[in-house]
């Protein structure tokens, strides 16, 4: 390909989507820059206070919102999905239902996907990369959730499906149950849908995911106050969780998955073929003894290569607090929780997952 004028553009998109199938992507597609409307969106977000301590949602400024401030001539981004639900993993309203267990989000029971995803993104770069001629002046740049990106407007552009009321991606042929990653590029691909077009909204006048969510976080259709979601609280929030949502954290000791689990697009879910994102540890079927009774060493030992590890020791011990303080009364739990602990955020929770035991006046 001796220059840009004689690449055929059309044919390299088609075999873009091609060579992202054979590393192992679900679905790839391809869009443009435009994101007005988003950028709107995510501003009206912010001003709500919708993102609670996650200043990074702010910091960026416009480069979340304009790829060319965030990589320079970027005119095309390339957005890939990758199915994580894992196989063979225990039946997640089984454990959600046992209060001595530890429920875990399904996508951090195997392998940490910023890796997978990344790695596969990286692939299939240095594969348009090396198709090309050099003087053709390719720029790359690749994502997963790791920088100031908006993955689902993206990926709503480039076809992948529509934002569901939880304000998840919601694919017609495979629901929700997948990672999003994407490559920021100077390539004029061809794009699979018009500027401004978007793929139906097949919602329609469903309200499952806003009536099953335990603390309310979806406050409106496509609104998600992150200051009451599970997710925020038992990874993002590093302090103190508020007294108000302890009892309905339930055992959810490590992100939520109930928007998803009981939306009707999921029936049509796919389990992934991607081995790493297969249960560890037997993270799927976990009492929250067990991981409350884990050394420091022990949770290093277990969590390396996972997405749980980054939240550290003692976040995670905070989050088995409280799942301990709303399970079922028995000796065990009650010597548990009765452990000095030296951390002040630790006693704090201990201290109220005690108080759920304790019979009033008693």
């Amino acid at each position: 390909m001796p220059s840009q004028n004689a690449t055929d553009f059309s044919q390299l998109s088609a075999d873009i989507k091609q060579w992202g199938l054979a590393l192992g992507f679900d679905h790839i597609g391809i869009t443009d820059t435009e994101l007005k409307t988003a950028e709107a969106n995510h501003q009206a977000w912010i001003n709500n206070g919708y993102h609670g301590e996650m200043d990074y949602m702010v910091k960026h400024g416009v480069k979340r919102t304009q790829p060319a401030e965030l990589v320079p001539n970027t005119i095309s981004v390339i957005s890939a999905r990758l199915d994580y639900l894992p196989t063979q993993a225990s039946d997640s309203e089984n454990i959600l239902n046992d209060s001595s267990k530890a429920f875990i989000s399904r996508y951090a029971l195997g392998r940490d996907y910023h890796k997978v995803m990344r790695k596969k993104l990286q692939q299939l770069s240095e594969k348009i990369k090396n198709t090309l001629e050099p003087e053709l002046g390719f720029n790359f740049r690749v994502f997963t959730d790791s920088a100031p990106v908006m993955e689902v407007a993206l990926a709503e552009k480039a076809g992948l499906g529509w934002r569901g009321k939880h304000s998840l991606l919601i694919n017609k042929n495979r629901g929700s149950w997948f990672f999003l990653g994407e490559i920021y590029t100077n390539l004029p691909l061809v794009h699979d849908l018009k500027s401004n077009e978007v793929l139906p909204n097949h919602c329609g006048t469903c309200t499952t995911c806003i009536d099953v969510c335990p603390t309310k976080a979806i406050v409106a259709p496509y609104q998600v106050d992150a200051r009451r979601c599970i997710s925020y609280l038992t990874i993002e929030l590093k302090g103190s969780i508020p007294l108000e949502f302890r009892p309905l954290i339930g055992n959810r000791v490590y992100g939520c998955d109930d928007c998803q689990l009981f939306c009707p697009w999921n029936k049509f879910a796919k389990l992934t073929q991607i081995d790493d994102f297969n249960v560890k540890h037997g993270l799927d079927n976990v009492s929250l003894l067990d991981c409350f009774s884990w050394t420091e060493a022990e949770f290093k030992q277990k969590m390396a290569g996972s997405s749980i590890y980054r939240i550290g020791y003692e976040q995670w011990l905070r989050n088995i607090a409280i799942g301990l303080g709303n399970a079922k009364t028995t000796p065990e739990v009650i010597q548990a929780l009765q452990r000095p602990q030296t951390s002040e955020l630790l006693q704090e929770h201990v201290a109220w997952a005690l108080s759920q035991h304790v019979e009033p006046n008693s």
